[in-house]
């Protein structure tokens, strides 16, 4: 059995005193509360710092816990959060790509859309924003299952329905196609959950690498998709891009 790794204790332990007490401390103290060196405690204290565990007061130098930790408590980031983020990227993939754009985040094991931008043409659509996706039978669907093991477990226990003749439908499929999601980094869908139409996506991280949602296209496949019905490059490479780019904005390390 491995040995427990000293670094994680000294972090649990400083985040249980800052939630103690007055919850504002400077690095002085918290290294004689817990016995630590001054400078252990500083390097300690940077990293939680950097992946939002913890803050600092830049006038007083005293530091408190961090919004993302605080956020945990929720069990996922706030749609909110994830849409305000998403706007300034959504816009631009629209008009780089011709096609519409969503992003989406998990909600009871389907895909909640969060923020819908419309194809960049005069022809009719409808807002999708607050709509539910099958998860199996879209590309946002699939890229959030591939980074979520407990979701991707309950969805293959369930029953997987056929919108289509190419929707994946057994447990067997969709766990190969969501090993293939995370071995390529986005999710395609090609008529799975409507006749004609098709759509990619990628995922959105937030501190850590932690996959929170994730944003795509959607439109023609014909327009999507090349005669072999493999998504075009230059279009997977724009929604990787815009992904990458939220990704930045919710504190991920550069991919």
């Amino acid at each position: 059995m491995p040995g427990l790794i000293q670094s994680v204790e000294r972090s649990a332990a400083i985040l249980r005193l800052l939630a103690g007490g007055s919850g504002r401390l400077r690095v002085g103290e918290i290294a004689a509360s817990l016995g630590l060196a001054k400078t252990t405690a500083h390097g300690i204290l940077r990293t939680l710092q950097h992946v939002g565990f913890v803050e600092q007061d830049q006038k007083s130098g005293r530091y408190r816990l961090g919004a993302a930790l605080l956020d945990l408590g929720t069990g996922h980031l706030d749609v909110n959060e994830l849409r305000a983020r998403s706007i300034n990227w959504a816009d631009p993939l629209a008009a780089r790509s011709g096609e519409a754009v969503r992003v989406g985040t998990l909600l009871d094991g389907q895909v909640l859309v969060v923020h819908h931008v419309f194809r960049p043409d005069e022809t009719p659509q409808t807002l999708d924003t607050g709509t539910l996706l099958p998860a199996h039978a879209t590309a946002m669907g699939k890229v959030l299952l591939a980074y979520d093991a407990g979701a991707a477990a309950l969805a293959v226990q369930g029953e997987l329905a056929p919108y289509t003749r190419k929707t994946v439908t057994t447990a067997k499929d969709l766990r190969r196609v969501l090993l293939n999601v995370r071995e390529q980094g986005w999710a395609a869908e090609v008529e799975e959950m409507t006749v004609a139409e098709g759509g990619i996506a990628a995922p959105i991280r937030a501190y850590g690498g932690l996959v929170v949602g994730a944003i795509g296209i959607s439109g023609p496949v014909d327009r999507l998709c090349d005669r072999r019905a493999v998504p075009r490059r230059a279009l997977v490479t724009f929604v990787r891009d815009a992904a990458r780019a939220v990704s930045r904005d919710l504190g991920a390390a550069r991919r």
